[in-house]
Parts: C-alpha cells; sequence; structure tokens
C-alpha cells in the first residue's frame, strides 16, 4: 500500500509537480506563460488557495501556498487537467503530460521553513543554472514585490479555451500573492524584505557553485525544444520528503502526526476491507472519503 496522503485544512505547502520524461513542457512562451498563469489564477480561485510563491520552469513547477479548506487535491486536479489539456491542444501532443504518479506536496511546518522554500521556489531558475538572476527568468515566476499588492487581473487567453465559457471559465481572474501565515504581524515591507534576503542569499549561493560555468540565458531557455528533456539522468531512489521545518520540535510534533495518521488509517483500512463499513477513518483521510464516502474523524 502506498503511504496515504494527510489532507489538512489550514496546511501551508511546497508543492512540486513535474512534466513526463522531465520533457520541457512548460517551456516559457508568451503563449505558455499566459495559459498557465491563467490555469493557476481559476483553479486557486475556485479552491480559495492561498498562494505565497510560484515558478514554472520548462519542466517542472513550485507553489508555496496555504489551503485553508483542506481541497488541495481538488486544487491540484484542475490546474494541472487544464494545463495539460490546453498546452497538449497547442502541441498536438496526445501523450502523458505530466509525469506518472502524483505531486510532492511538503508541509511546512513553521515561519522559517515557510520562508526558506519562498526563497528556494524564486532562486530556482539560478539554482538550475538557467540565468544568473531570478527576475530575468523569462517563464512565470512571483515577484517579492507581488507579496501582499492588489489581486492582478488575469485575463482568459485566446488559445483553446472557448470565448463563451462564461462563468465556467470567465474572462478574467484575480491573481494576488498573500501573506504567508505566522507573517501576518508584521508590517508588509519588513515581510518582503525577509523574503528579498533570503532570496539573494540563495542566488549568490547558487553563482558561486557555479563559478567557471555558464548560465544558459534567457535566450538559450527560449530556444528549448518542447520534446528534448536535460541532458543529465533523472535521479532515482531519493528521499521524499513530507514535512519540512526549521524548528526542530515542531518538525518532529508533525512527523509524529503523519505517522499516527498513517498507522490509524491502515488500521482502517484493513476493517474497511474486511466489510466493517461503520469503521471511522483517521482526520485528514481524503480519497476514500471523495471515492468511497468513508466516515472520518473532524480535524481538530
Amino acid at each position: 500500500m502506498s503511504v496515504p496522503r494527510r489532507v489538512i485544512p489550514g496546511a501551508t505547502y511546497l508543492v512540486t509537480r513535474r512534466c513526463s520524461e522531465r520533457r520541457f513542457f512548460l517551456r516559457p512562451g508568451l503563449e505558455v506563460n499566459a495559459v498557465i498563469r491563467y490555469c493557476l489564477a481559476l483553479a486557486a480561485a475556485r479552491h480559495d488557495i492561498m498562494l505565497h510563491a510560484y515558478v514554472v520552469l520548462s519542466n517542472h513547477y513550485h507553489f508555496i501556498l496555504t489551503d485553508p479548506r483542506g481541497v488541495l487535491p481538488l486544487f491540484e486536479h484542475d490546474f494541472d487537467l487544464l494545463v495539460a489539456r490546453a498546452l497538449n491542444a497547442r502541441y498536438g501532443h496526445f501523450e502523458a503530460f505530466w509525469a506518472s504518479g502524483t505531486y510532492s506536496a511538503v508541509v511546512l511546518t513553521d515561519r522559517d521553513a515557510i520562508l526558506e522554500k519562498i526563497a528556494y521556489t524564486l532562486a530556482n531558475p539560478v539554482s538550475a543554472g538557467l540565468v544568473s538572476r531570478s527576475e530575468v527568468w523569462p517563464g512565470l515566476i512571483s515577484r517579492v514585490s507581488d507579496i501582499g499588492a492588489p489581486p492582478a487581473a488575469i485575463p482568459r487567453p485566446p488559445h483553446f479555451f472557448r470565448q463563451d465559457g462564461g462563468a465556467v471559465l470567465p474572462v478574467e481572474v484575480g491573481l494576488a500573492l498573500v501573506v504567508p501565515p505566522g507573517f501576518e504581524g508584521l508590517p508588509l515591507d519588513e515581510v518582503r524584505a525577509l523574503v528579498a534576503a533570503r532570496l539573494a542569499a540563495h542566488e549568490e549561493r547558487a553563482r558561486r557553485e557555479r563559478e567557471g560555468r555558464p548560465f544558459l540565458g534567457r535566450r538559450g531557455v527560449l530556444q528549448q525544444r518542447v520534446a528534448d528533456r536535460p541532458g543529465d539522468h533523472e535521479p532515482h531512489f531519493e528521499l521524499n520528503p513530507r514535512v519540512a521545518g526549521r524548528d526542530k520540535w515542531k518538525r518532529i510534533e508533525a512527523l509524529g502526526r503523519m505517522r499516527t495518521f498513517v498507522a490509524a488509517y491502515r488500521h482502517a483500512w484493513m476493517q474497511f476491507k474486511a466489510g466493517l463499513r461503520a469503521v471511522v477513518f483517521p482526520a485528514g483521510t481524503w480519497k476514500l472519503r471523495r471515492e468511497l464516502g468513508v466516515w472520518c474523524e473532524a480535524p481538530s
């Protein structure tokens, strides 16, 4: 049995998903950027997702977000499905768009972990050796100055989306970056300064590590072919963390909750398979509650 995903209202995550075979299906371009931005705004609005930072590289994306309602799988389903359909139609591609399996969602347990993962996300184009500064990345990326700013109006792209979509596909959707949990009491300028300083440290470290090796650059990125993929081999058998945090005790507490959830889930599942339909699954059970209507404990 695979490890069940625990979905709890109010959790903050680093969410990642890769394209099939690491192909450059998300390669930056005016049309591609417009499609992804609209899909992100639409999925976030539908499910009340609070976005804090995002970046879309040529073959994967990272989002930092908070899920107030505990519906992260619905948000991911809508976003991934819309992007795959729209870009497959654009490319005339009929095979899988996303890598097999599902997305990664790492729970961020404390304020410093959120700050660190926001900086990691925004520095990703530099860390990957693509551009020397995140601000010149030609793909979709949030800016530090966007945090706490009024929502931007994202228009529906003309490609793929029906122009008479009406309420299902609105002509325009708002997209905002919300101040992350734990930072709400700080002045907005201070929040942005903290993020900017951590981002600068990440980028400087990435540049030092690449000393003597050139960055691909904007032009090189835009000249990549959609069917291409990185020349290095994809790493296998790496750790797949579910929790990240700088505070040791909060991290231990979160891991303990995760282990307790998995043990309770598996015990309930064995009873359910044995025919006991009145069994109660632990709070955070998602797939079985949605698909089979099993009873679940209320989140504490």
